[in-house]
C-alpha cells in the first residue's frame, strides 16, 4: 500500500497576497459604510421613514458584515502551522456564513414590519428623506467600486459585495418612495419600499447561505461530476479500482480529493508507483472544469481490500 498527496505549496502562500488586497477594499468599505450608516440613522428619526429606518438597519448588519469580512480577510491570510494545517483558509467560508444568516434575519423583519406599516402608514418628510436617499445611495456606489474588481475572488469577498449592491439597491427603493411621496401624497410608498428592499434581501441571502453551507457541509464543488472523475481514473492503465473517492472545498478555489486506488499488483515490484502518481495527479489536476491540484491517493493491491473497514464508492 502506497500512499502519496500532491500539493502546490501551502494553501496560505497563494492567498496572502490577494487577502492584503481584499482587506485593504474591505476597510474602506467599511469606513464608507459607518459613515452612511450614521447618516441614515439620523435621517430616519427626523423624517419618521420606515424604509429609510430599515436601510439603516441594513447597513447596520452590512457594517458589522464587512466587519466579519474583514477578519475573515485577515485571518485568511495566515499561514498554516501545525496545529492549523490549512491555516484559516475556511475562515472566509465562516465569513460569509455569518453574513448571509444576519442578511435573511433582516430581510425577514423588513417584511414584517413594513407589511404592519401599510395598515397604519405614518406621515413621511419626503424632501428630507429624498436627501438622506440620495447620500446613502452615494455611499453605496463608492462601496461597490471599491469592491467590484474582488467580487469574485471567495465567498466572503463575494458576500461583503453582495451587501453593498443590496444597500445601493435599498437606497434607490427610499429615494423613489421619496418622490412618490413628494409628488402624489402616497404615504403607502414608503412601507411598499420597504417590502421591496425586503424581497431584494432574502432571495439573495438564501442563496449564499446555500454556498456556504455546502462549503461547511464538505460537499462535492460545483463543477465536478465525481463519476467523471471516477470514470477517468478507471480508463488509466494498470487501474483495477476505485473507492474511498472524496472532494470536497476547504475554501474558495481550494478544493481537495482524497482515493484509495487499486493497481495490479505488478506495479508494487516493477517501481511503476511513481508513474502512476504522476498519472493521477495530472488527471484530477488537468481533465476536469476544476483543476483539483491538491489531491492524495492511496495506492493499493488487490488484496488490502481484505484489512480494511468496510469501503465506500
Amino acid at each position: 500500500m502506497v500512499a502519496m498527496s500532491h500539493d502546490h505549496g501551502s494553501p496560505a502562500t497563494g492567498h496572502n497576497h490577494g487577502a492584503r488586497s481584499s482587506r485593504t477594499r474591505l476597510a474602506l468599505a467599511l469606513g464608507i459604510t459607518a459613515a452612511v450608516l450614521v447618516a441614515e440613522v439620523i435621517g430616519a428619526i427626523i423624517t419618521g421613514s420606515l424604509a429609510l429606518l430599515v436601510d439603516a438597519a441594513h447597513m447596520l448588519t452590512d457594517a458589522g458584515g464587512l466587519t466579519i469580512a474583514l477578519l475573515a480577510a485577515t485571518l485568511a491570510g495566515r499561514p498554516a502551522t501545525k496545529n492549523r494545517t490549512w491555516g484559516f483558509a475556511r475562515s472566509e467560508v465562516l465569513g460569509a456564513t455569518a453574513q448571509a444568516a444576519v442578511l435573511l434575519a433582516v430581510g425577514i423583519f423588513v417584511v414584517v414590519e413594513a407589511v404592519q406599516r401599510l395598515f397604519n402608514p405614518p406621515e413621511i418628510e419626503s424632501e428630507l428623506l429624498l436627501v438622506f436617499g440620495v447620500i446613502g445611495l452615494l455611499g453605496n456606489v463608492a462601496s461597490i467600486v471599491i469592491l467590484a474588481s474582488e467580487r469574485g475572488k471567495n465567498l466572503n469577498m463575494r458576500a461583503a459585495f453582495l451587501e453593498v449592491i443590496n444597500d445601493a439597491l435599498g437606497s434607490v427603493a427610499v429615494i423613489v418612495a421619496a418622490i412618490v411621496i413628494t409628488l402624489t401624497g402616497f404615504q403607502f410608498a414608503d412601507a411598499i419600499a420597504a417590502i421591496l428592499i425586503g424581497a431584494l434581501i432574502v432571495p439573495r441571502a438564501v442563496l449564499l447561505l446555500r454556498d456556504s453551507t455546502s462549503v461547511l457541509l464538505e460537499s462535492t464543488p460545483k463543477g465536478v461530476d465525481l463519476d467523471a472523475v471516477r470514470g477517468h481514473i478507471l480508463n488509466l492503465d494498470h487501474v483495477t479500482g476505485v473507492h474511498d473517492l472524496h472532494v470536497s472545498q476547504i475554501a474558495t478555489g481550494l478544493p481537495v480529493l482524497t482515493a484509495h486506488v487499486v493497481v495490479e499488483d505488478s506495479c508494487f515490484y516493477d517501481g511503476h508507483t511513481a508513474q502512476m502518481l504522476d498519472a493521477l495527479q495530472h488527471c484530477v489536476a488537468e481533465h476536469f472544469a476544476v483543476q483539483i491540484e491538491h489531491s492524495t491517493f492511496q495506492l493499493e493491491p488487490a488484496a488490502h481490500a481484505a484489512h480494511e473497514h468496510p469501503t465506500h464508492d
